[in-house]
């Protein structure tokens, strides 16, 4: 087995690292990794459903949509991820979030740390969970990859995952808030964040059969920065992949109180209906008609607005107050 101590934080190289072990490395893979501030959603969720998006923005987190199920969770650099890939022969057995998380709760009890695998893929401490688990099959192989809060800040945690639960409505698989731990609160004696990476790769190097340290080569890297420009940077993967879902939201403007009832799919506006106290001077429809078919994403909103000028449909409303509301 190829094991790797990742040193990148780049969010989309690291996502799209995960994919190249995944896809392009014949060899088992376990590799250690962190990402700089981001949220990582599901890979069926709606991620615009996912953030408090005023927070995102003035945080400047990234958003980045994996390649795996299951819900969002939040990566700073107080976190440890660690994925595995394994090609085996059953395909039945291939979904196996206890194997591939005993290593981490092994090393985590040899600390002092009563850790326990709990529900369908969370590993907890007395009651609160620290990692969040998901796989990724395809034929006969799996990539399995967990987060573990180890001094992150939780702060942060809650303000970037925090949203209004009856602005977006779908489809889409939702995340399931849970009380949330770092492992240094429960560590015996303190250690590093380092220290405790390299604990978990002297268990793994001991534990399983034909290991040895890898590191990328320039062709890999490059390979990698490819899936990253490519897919895993763009709008169309982080948020126009999402289900479709519909979005309703009230605002205050100056031209009065404006109601968004607004349907997406492929990330872009299919349906929308402006209601409010507002004060037209052309029809109310072709404002909406000529926003149909454009991203639901701020430039892109934006963009369209100025070009429409929603003041010669509605009195007083600005592109930027309409955009607020739309998002």
């Amino acid at each position: 087995m190829l094991c790797i101590v990742h040193k990148s934080t780049d969010p989309y190289f690291n996502i799209a690292t995960d994919e190249f072990i995944f896809k392009h490395l014949k060899e088992d893979v376990f590799m250690l990794w962190q990402n700089d501030n981001a949220i990582i959603v599901g890979k069926h969720q709606n991620a615009l459903a996912e953030i408090n998006l005023d927070y995102v923005k003035e945080k400047s987190i990234h958003v980045v949509r994996r390649l795996s199920g299951g819900g969002a969770v939040y990566h700073d650099m107080g976190n440890l991820n660690f994925s595995f890939t394994h090609t085996g022969s059953d395909a039945s057995k291939m979904v196996d979030f206890r194997k591939y998380t005993q290593p981490i709760i092994d090393v985590l009890q040899s600390l002092g740390v009563n850790a326990t695998f709990e529900g369908r893929n969370d590993l907890m401490i007395e009651g609160k969970k620290f990692s969040g688990n998901a796989e990724h099959v395809v034929g006969k192989k799996v990539l399995h990859h967990g987060t573990l809060l180890f001094s992150s800040q939780m702060r942060d945690i809650s303000g970037a995952l925090k949203i209004n639960p009856l602005k977006y409505k779908g489809r889409a698989t939702k995340s399931v808030p849970k009380r949330v731990t770092n492992i240094v609160d429960h560590l015996e004696s303190p250690i590093s964040l380092e220290a405790f990476r390299d604990k978990i790769m002297d268990h793994i190097v001991a534990t399983h059969e034909n290991c040895r340290m890898y590191e990328f080569s320039e062709n890999d890297l490059a390979t990698i920065q490819k899936i990253r420009d490519e897919k895993y940077a763009t709008w169309d993967w982080n948020f126009g992949y999402s289900p479709e879902y519909d979005l309703t939201q009230g605002i205050r403007t100056d031209a009065g109180t404006i109601e968004i009832h607004m349907n997406v799919a492929d990330g872009k506006i299919t349906g929308l209906k402006l209601l409010g106290d507002f004060f037209h001077i052309k029809s109310v429809e072709e404002l909406e008609e000529k926003l149909i078919g454009c991203k639901h994403e701020e430039s892109a909103l934006l963009s369209r607005l100025r070009e429409i000028k929603p003041d010669t449909y509605i009195k007083d409303l600005k592109p930027e107050a309409l955009v607020e509301g739309m998002l």
